[in-house]
This record gives C-alpha cells, sequence and structure tokens, in this order.
C-alpha cells in the first residue's frame, strides 16, 4: 500500500476531493475493474490489490515454502517445539487474514473519509418511516 493512501491530514485536500466527489454521477460511469473511471475507484482498487496480494503470499505462501523448501520448513521451532510449516499455516496464516481483514477496513474508513462519503447518513434514512403508515414485510398490503 502506497503512502499516498494513508489518509491526508490536510483539510483542503480532503475537501477538494469530496466536492470532486459529489460532482460525479456514478450511474453513468462504467465499472472496469481493469481501469476505474473515477478517482475513488481507482483508490478504493489499490487497496484491493494490495490486500490480496498479501492474502496471497500469507495464505499461500507456507504450504509453498514447505513444498520448495521441506528440509527448512520441517525443522523444530526453538521455544515452542513445533515444527516451522505446522506453525506458518496453523497460526500465522488464519491470523494474516484477520489482520489484513482489520487493515481493510481502516483503509476504507479513511478513503470514505477522504472523499466525504458518510454511512451514517444513509442509515438513517433507510430507518425513517413516512407518516403512519408502515411497510409491509412480505412485499405485500397491510390488511
Amino acid at each position: 500500500m502506497t503512502s499516498d493512501m494513508s489518509g491526508s491530514t490536510d483539510p483542503h485536500e480532503s475537501q477538494t476531493k469530496a466536492a470532486q466527489h459529489e460532482q460525479i454521477d456514478y450511474l453513468d460511469r462504467e465499472v472496469n475493474l481493469l481501469k476505474p473511471s473515477t478517482p475513488f475507484m481507482r483508490d478504493h482498487l489499490k487497496v484491493i490489490w494490495a490486500g490480496f496480494i498479501a492474502w496471497a503470499l500469507l495464505t499461500f505462501g507456507p504450504p509453498v515454502a514447505t513444498y520448495l523448501a521441506p528440509g527448512l520448513m520441517t525443522t523444530q521451532l526453538p521455544g515452542i517445539g513445533f515444527p516451522a510449516h505446522y506453525f506458518a499455516v496453523a497460526v500465522i496464516s488464519p491470523t494474516s487474514s484477520l489482520v489484513l481483514a482489520f487493515l481493510y477496513s481502516r483503509k476504507r474508513d479513511q478513503l470514505d473519509q477522504r472523499y466525504g462519503i458518510d454511512h451514517g447518513a444513509a442509515a438513517s434514512d433507510a430507518g425513517e418511516t413516512h407518516g403512519d403508515e408502515a411497510a409491509a414485510v412480505d412485499g405485500g398490503v397491510t390488511e
């Protein structure tokens, strides 16, 4: 992940990006994973690709290393007494997935803040009821 995604501290830059983001009509933009059409999509895709590459290395790295260097990966680790490949597959791989999920959520929150996206406003609008009329949950009409 590059340093330009670290969540700028300059409020003017954040306001400028948020203002530009408000002017974009996303319904008229083409969604293409290989060539994103908006700055937000480009920044989000950088975060996704960086996370995917890290996940692939951390998840598939230990088994591949065990296959390529079985002598090194099957040696006992000092202190815990487990073979290196067992520790890497049983502890490092699952833990890294949790850490990557946390890092993604932090980066996504930084992107949302940079582009002025507020999820709280959308959630409060969705919870409002109009008048005394309640929506029928099954899609039909109330009797």
